[in-house]
Order: structure tokens, then C-alpha cells, then sequence
């Protein structure tokens, strides 16, 4: 196939996952496309295994494993040509992690078929080493491309890259993390070393886009969406760089209801895209792709 095209960019719909329920969502009707692409992606779920309580404020019964398990099952049953991302932060936030470590999350995410993950920067919490240790556990990627891991136990462990063959199409994913310096603990993250993410994410491009000629490149970021300040966000880094179609973000739990669309350095659409936190919602991104390796691509946010 030829080097990706968007000829359009679609707005998202919402549906709603009710408890014990089925997604309801507007039904796609894309003109003839040959291959079909599902992306379902989470981010900075936080050890949130159960859905929220009945008289939470915010969020009564929303989220939850099962349900996302059961919506999960249900997209690759309408279309088994799905890859399942999450974009960090699996870690910390209910007693699970106190008592397990990051153990149940990365058996309940391997158990929910996800294909990849990256390290957001409450994963270091029970120190780097821990990651290490839990990562025995997950039958998925750890994919970081801007962390220097080669003199810590997670240097052999994580990848800068994978890429994933589906329905005869190649999708490149690679990982970004934020500056751990002033947010983590030095004794946590010991000699890991941040490297810059704009630099980074060129090197990985040319060699997902051009060396392997991957047909789609997915950056998953832990960077955060959007800052006032000068700092690397999602919507800088696509305007800042060339080759990714879609970023998938996390750290700063912001809830999109469709992605932004972003001009890159030559004028190409970039998706970025981010679910809020705790498993409340599941983003789901469809590519359709036609023989000259043209697409075409919908989104969707549901609640879980």
C-alpha cells in the first residue's frame, strides 16, 4: 500500500455503555474502503478496577474492568482488525495498587487484550525496579522511546517501538514520557535519563514511516494535552514534527469529546486524542483505508 492520505476528518459521536449493557453509537457508513482499522485506547486509569459507587458525585457507576472487558469484546466481534493502547498511569490510585503493586492491573489489562502500553510517571511510584518486577505479569508491550533505560532493570524490558500487523496493514506505535525530574522522586526512577520528545519523535518516524513503511504511526503520550507555558505538550509536539497521524495522550485526565485536529510541520492532519482518566471512557478512533492506501477515519468516545 502507498504512504497514508486523510482525505477527511470526521467529528466524534458519544455513546453510553449502561451497566450490564450494550454500546450504542452511530452507525459508520464510510464509502467502499478495503481495510478497516479499529484503535481503542484508555488512558491514566489508575488502578481503577471497579466502577465508581452509585452515589459517587461525578461519576455513579461509571467505568469498571468488566464493562470495559464486555464493550472490549463486543468492537472485536464487529471488527476483529482492533488494536487496544493505553497511554500510562495504569498505576496508583485505589488500594489495588497498594496491595498488589501494579500485579492486577497488568493481568486485568492482558486479560482485556491490550496490545501496548508506555510508562506514565505514576508507574515509577513503588520504584523503577517495581515495573520491572510487574511486568512478568503483562502479555503486552511496554513501549517508552524518549526514556535512556539502559543502565536500570527495565533496560532490556521496554521497547522504543513496536510494529503491529493487522489485516495486512503495518501500524507503527512508539511512546513518549513526561520530564520525571520535579514530578518523580530521583530514588524512583534512578539513572533513567529524559530525552527530548521532538527529536525523539523524528528518529522514530523516519524509522516506522520511512525505513519499515509502516502504513499508520501512533505516537502514545504521557506528555500531557495541552500547557500555557512553553512546555511539550500533545498539540506542540504534532505542530512541532512530520509523520504522526495520531496521538493518543494521557497525564493530564482531560476529557475530549472528539480529537483536535492538528497541522503538522508539512501541513498534515494530526489526531490528537485523550479519554479523561480512571476508565470512565474508552476512545475508539476507525481508519479505513482504500487500495491506493488512502483513509479515512471516525472516532468515537464511550462511556463505560
Amino acid at each position: 500500500m502507498n504512504r497514508l492520505k486523510f482525505v477527511k476528518t470526521a467529528g466524534a459521536a458519544t455513546g453510553f455503555l449502561a451497566a450490564g449493557g450494550m454500546g450504542v453509537w452511530s452507525a459508520f457508513k464510510p464509502k467502499v474502503f478495503s481495510k478497516h482499522l479499529t484503535i481503542l485506547h484508555t488512558n491514566d486509569v489508575h488502578s481503577h478496577i471497579d466502577p465508581f459507587p452509585a452515589n459517587d458525585s461525578n461519576f455513579p457507576n461509571l467505568g469498571g474492568v468488566s464493562r470495559r472487558y464486555s464493550y472490549i469484546q463486543n468492537v472485536k466481534s464487529e471488527n476483529p482488525n482492533t488494536l487496544i493502547l493505553d497511554a500510562g498511569d495504569a498505576f496508583q490510585g485505589t488500594p489495588y495498587f497498594n496491595f498488589y503493586g501494579g500485579e492486577l492491573e497488568y493481568k486485568l489489562m492482558t486479560k482485556m487484550g491490550y496490545h501496548a502500553s508506555t510508562i506514565g510517571n505514576h508507574e515509577f511510584d513503588n520504584g523503577i525496579d517495581n515495573i520491572a518486577a510487574q511486568l512478568q505479569h503483562a502479555e503486552f508491550d511496554l513501549l517508552n522511546s524518549n526514556y535512556d533505560l539502559s543502565n536500570t532493570s527495565l533496560g532490556s524490558l521496554v521497547k522504543p517501538y513496536q510494529v503491529y500487523e493487522v489485516n495486512n496493514l503495518k501500524v507503527g506505535v512508539f511512546a513518549l514520557g513526561i520530564q520525571l525530574d520535579g514530578l518523580v522522586s530521583k530514588d524512583l526512577y534512578k539513572e533513567t535519563e529524559y530525552l527530548d520528545p521532538v527529536e525523539i519523535t523524528q528518529e522514530q518516524v523516519k524509522i516506522l514511516k520511512k525505513d519499515l513503511e509502516c502504513d499508520l504511526v501512533i505516537c502514545l503520550s504521557h506528555l500531557g494535552y495541552s500547557y500555557k507555558s512553553d512546555k511539550i505538550d500533545d498539540l506542540k509536539l504534532a505542530a512541532q514534527t512530520r509523520g504522526i497521524d495520531l496521538i493518543i495522550g494521557g497525564h493530564t485526565h482531560t476529557f475530549l469529546e472528539k480529537p483536535s485536529v492538528v497541522d503538522n510541520l508539512d501541513g498534515k492532519k494530526v489526531l490528537v486524542n485523550q479519554v479523561g482518566w480512571a476508565g470512565i471512557n474508552v476512545g475508539r478512533i476507525d481508519f479505513y483505508f482504500d487500495e491506493a492506501g488512502a483513509s479515512e477515519n471516525k472516532s468515537l468516545v464511550i462511556e463505560v
